[in-house]
């Protein structure tokens, strides 16, 4: 699956890109699997926040 390889021209160094691809690739992961990438990321952030377990950090994703 391509993912808007022009947007990526504009990430502006090597890490702003690699952090582009990383959020662009799990956006894609939701919309493939059917979940509201607005929701899930909220979600996601809202369970981070509030102390989320680091050994637990693979519940999150899509």
């Amino acid at each position: 699956m391509t993912i808007t390889r022009k947007n990526s021209l504009f990430a502006g160094s090597d890490g702003g890109g690699r952090t582009w691809a990383t959020i662009a690739t799990l956006l894609q992961t939701c919309k493939m699997n059917d979940v509201d990438p607005a929701a899930w990321l909220t979600q996601s952030l809202e369970r981070i926040a509030n102390r989320w377990p680091s050994a637990k950090i693979d519940a999150l994703i899509p």
